[in-house]
């Protein structure tokens, strides 16, 4: 199993990819999720 670790080497670059990873996989995970309303 491949498991990516973060290294001194170029860890700038790599922590701004992490980065825009979870953002684009938090916003998938939103799309997914039911808005809840209150119906009166």
């Amino acid at each position: 199993m491949f498991i990516p670790k973060l290294t001194l080497r170029n860890y700038n670059d790599k922590v701004g990819t992490v980065l825009v990873n979870m953002k684009a996989m938090n916003q998938v995970i939103g799309l997914g999720m039911p808005i809840h309303q209150q119906i009166n």
